[in-house]
């Protein structure tokens, strides 16, 4: 084993040692022109300064006169950005270009008819309706228990007493929560226009389908 490895390494350090010698003799490298702009000028050599690295250049055989090999110029920060932001907006496309196909094949495979489809719409939007009214429902209870504390304060100060500072501390509480209420239902009255919408596209995307289907 340990003559096997003794072996092995030494045919290493040959091939090793003889590779300066091969490729002088052009058996293991070609050599190689580069030519690039500079200063618009078309430039040569054969070796390639440290200015020109980051240059588009083109390789040529030195034996042949042939252009063998070509470099595109290093792009700048910028560039590498904008291309990244490039390839990264490709992606994200091809996914929801994958997606909708997907969804596509659900709608198709999960709902027979029009019928079907417009029942689990009706659901959703039976289900968004409720949250509304409830909604609703809190910001007026809220309002009314507000507006019984500011009379309560207002009858105090009429009265040329001062504000107890449980009824302040309350006041201050339902004004946040009525507040917080109202965005809650504002939130809820936008998704619901917004429902309306995506149900209205999404029946039209699924009569295009299956017209598709059928004509297929």
């Amino acid at each position: 084993m340990r003559r096997a490895l003794f072996l092995e390494a030494a045919a290493m350090m040959l091939t090793l040692a003889a590779g300066p010698a091969l490729a002088q003799r052009g058996v293991a490298m070609e050599k190689k022109l580069y030519c690039w702009e500079q200063n618009g000028q078309r430039t040569c050599s054969d070796t390639l300064p440290q200015e020109a690295i980051g240059r588009a250049r083109d390789e040529i055989s030195a034996r042949s006169g042939m252009v063998i090999g070509s470099v595109e110029r290093a792009l700048t920060a910028d560039e590498r950005a904008s291309q990244a932001l490039a390839q990264a907006e490709q992606r994200a496309r091809a996914m929801q270009e994958e997606t909708r196909r997907r969804t596509d094949q659900a709608m198709l495979s999960s709902y027979q008819n029009e019928a079907e489809l417009r029942r689990v719409f009706n659901e959703s939007i039976n289900m968004a309706e409720n949250n509304i009214k409830t909604a609703r429902y809190n910001a007026n209870s809220l309002r009314t228990s507000l507006s019984l504390l500011l009379a309560r304060a207002g009858a105090s100060e009429l009265e040329g007493r001062p504000v107890p500072e449980k009824t302040r501390t309350d006041i201050q509480r339902q004004q946040s929560e009525l507040r917080s209420q109202l965005r809650l239902l504002q939130g809820l009255e936008q998704q619901r226009i917004a429902l309306d919408a995506d149900i209205t596209n999404t029946l039209a995307r699924y009569r295009d389908l299956k017209n598709v289907q059928s004509a297929n």
